[in-house]
């Protein structure tokens, strides 16, 4: 059996060089994440055209949405709350079709940090735009980019009998935490299945589809030491098989 070919949207940089030059970049770590499980990545390109998009989506066997800047809260009917940045509508509009598709077509799908924000919002679902703003009180969700992105920033309470919980092996696990926003009220089929102390919403998924899991951490920064974190990658690979 040929390995599943697993597509990862990838973000645009900041312009550099004299020429105002982008590149599209994905973290590495993403990758091995899905060559160590068996999978076969590869790089997906937000500035596609919706038809380009559509037939890339159609040779995929399965869907990560990987982590990074906010959501256009336009896009859930919020105003724009004065610490949402990192706003790119050419990548929202890709992911947001991307998610769509998935969830419309049955393709496997994990979702990651701003991942699970993808989803909630493709859905219908709102997102709360600053924790430390809109949540008290709130434990640390964001640390600095010195700080081990393996450091575990807290625990996370996985709801028994969820499909996350039986994919960790656990109902309760130490995570390490890279964001700002986090999901609100839920969209359409979307089931809250974690939460942190703070009861932030740090995992979801769509039950009766084939494969929809959402965690707001990063286990691909995880994954080389801790067996849980790989767990997922692999329970993406083998669904997409």
């Amino acid at each position: 059996m040929s390995a599943p070919l697993i597509g990862i949207m990838g973000w645009k940089s900041d312009p550099y060089g004299p020429l105002a030059r982008y590149s599209y970049n994905l973290g590495e770590n993403y990758i091995r994440a899905i060559q160590a499980t068996g999978g076969l990545p590869v790089t997906i390109p937000p500035m596609l055209k919706e038809n380009e998009l559509r037939e890339l989506f159609a040779r995929l066997d399965g869907l990560l949405l990987s982590g990074g800047g906010d959501i256009d809260p336009a896009i859930f009917y919020q105003a724009r709350h004065r610490l949402t940045h990192g706003v790119s509508d050419e990548r929202d509009r890709a992911e947001l079709a991307l998610a769509r598709w998935a969830l419309e077509e049955g393709k496997p799908v994990l979702a990651i940090c701003r991942g699970i924000q993808v989803m909630n919002v493709a859905t219908g679902g709102t997102l709360i735009q600053d924790i430390p703003a809109q949540v008290s009180p709130a434990v640390c969700h964001r640390y600095s980019d010195d700080t081990p992105r393996d450091f575990i920033a807290h625990t996370v309470r996985v709801e028994t009998g969820a499909r996350l919980a039986s994919i960790l092996g656990a109902t309760e696990v130490g995570v390490n935490s890279w964001h700002h926003q986090s999901c609100d009220a839920p969209g359409n089929g979307i089931v809250y299945t974690a939460w942190s102390p703070d009861g932030v919403v740090e995992g979801a998924e769509a039950p009766g589809r084939r494969f929809a899991v959402c965690v707001q951490w990063h286990p691909e920064e995880m994954f080389h030491n801790r067996a849980d974190m790989l767990a997922l990658f692999r329970a993406l690979v083998e669904a997409s098989k």
